[in-house]
């Protein structure tokens, strides 16, 4: 088909959710795609902090064949070598003890409540209350939905799930307002993404760790977008000294292949009896080969340090282009390859000038431009979109 014949298809076939742009993605290699016009791009957001080791990388691709040509899926009621293979990695790499594999970031997040609300209420029947941030993002199931800071999510979906409560993302006061025994969970993104790239202190961290303690309430991490080496560590909680009770993972613990995750403590394991949770493709076949080949191969090539070592880079070169666009950049923010660049006006327009110049970058809480690359992008590849950056901020 023709780019015309894709979208309008598209369009007349799927639920109008998506805002998409009129182009029509046909190839992925390392950290750049083409489109079906033969266009090339470098991609600053790896489909939304997904495609850690870029596209079309030949070990996660030779992992998906071969598993695809033994056994794609069976249920959970069987055991498999590679979801072994997969549980064992991802426990070294999360240092937790027991997991859950699902099909994405919001399953992971229902999984880690369900776990803390079912270990609340076995202490009090009244021990049910959710805490979570305003400007978070959870999911856009029902029960993340409420979990969700952002009112544009929820309008014309209430009453929302019960039970849940919102307080400013930082703010130990606030939270300290809302919390009693009744609390049996605190939900957290350790960086908020979505949400415009915000990074905590430790000592805020800290302080929600020793009232959830106090309390007897669960801490859960969202680590959807922040984990598998993202932010210069295997997971964002390791910049602290603050470990969760459990953590939601996805995005990139597949490479690019579709699944998600929740772990916990060996403590809280038996929280969960054989029924209380399930999924019929959670922990497939081809996703955990996928998962197992990923936090293999990063782990092999030190990608956590990599990160680390280019996200300073990158900033350095934002904050140099805020010292040269003062009334234009207000601040350069995060961790590893999680970066925000906050603007002094709204920003969208730049995602549409970027691609018009051959970089896919993302602009969220209005005016936050995110750049969440592949963790393999290179130094020259971040030189070519900072001075993409340059020439769309002298013209904003």
């Amino acid at each position: 088909m023709d780019k015309k014949t894709i979208i309008e298809e598209t369009e007349k076939y799927y639920l109008p959710v998506f805002g998409r742009y009129p182009m029509v993605m046909e190839l992925g290699q390392g950290c750049r795609v083409w489109d079906n016009e033969g266009n090339e791009y470098v991609d600053a957001f790896a489909g939304i902090a997904v495609n850690s080791l870029g596209y079309n990388h030949p070990v996660l691709v030779k992992a998906i064949s071969e598993q695809a040509a033994k056994l794609m899926h069976c249920s959970n009621l069987y055991y498999t070598e590679i979801q072994a293979k997969a549980l064992r990695v991802v426990a070294e790499a999360t240092g937790m003890d027991r997991i859950f594999f699902a099909n994405c970031g919001a399953e992971g997040n229902e999984g880690a409540m369900k776990l803390a609300r079912k270990y609340g209420v076995s202490k009090a029947p009244t021990k049910y209350k959710i805490i979570s941030a305003d400007e978070s993002f959870h999911g856009r199931t029902f029960d993340t939905l409420a979990a969700t800071g952002h009112d544009y999510y929820h309008v014309g979906y209430g009453p929302l799930s019960p039970g849940h409560v919102l307080v400013p993302y930082g703010d130990i006061k606030a939270l300290e307002a809302q919390m009693d025994d009744d609390v049996c969970a605190i939900l957290l993104e350790p960086i908020q993404g979505e949400g415009g790239v915000h990074v905590p202190s430790d000592e805020y961290l800290q302080q929600v760790r020793a009232l959830c303690d106090k309390h007897d309430a669960l801490l859960i991490f969202d680590e959807v977008q922040t984990g598998v080496a993202r932010t210069g560590k295997w997971f964002a909680y390791m910049h602290s000294t603050v470990k969760p009770d459990a953590m939601s993972l996805a995005k990139a613990i597949g490479g690019g292949f579709p699944m998600g995750a929740f772990v916990t403590t060996e403590r809280l394991a038996h929280v969960f009896k054989p029924g209380d949770h399930g999924s019929t493709f959670g922990g497939n076949a081809i996703s955990c080969a996928s998962c197992y080949a990923t936090l293999k191969t990063l782990k092999e090539l030190h990608m956590d340090e990599a990160a680390a070592r280019k996200g300073d880079y990158f900033q350095k070169g934002l904050k140099a282009l805020q010292k040269k666009h003062p009334d234009k950049i207000a601040d350069v923010r995060g961790k590893g390859l999680l970066i925000g660049a906050e603007l002094s006006k709204a920003g969208a327009c730049l995602v549409g000038r970027a691609l018009e110049k051959g970089f896919i970058i993302n602009c969220t809480a209005g005016n936050v431009l995110r750049f969440v690359p592949p963790l393999i992008i290179t130094e020259g590849e971040i030189d070519q979109l900072l001075q993409c950056l340059d020439e769309l901020l002298a013209e904003f």
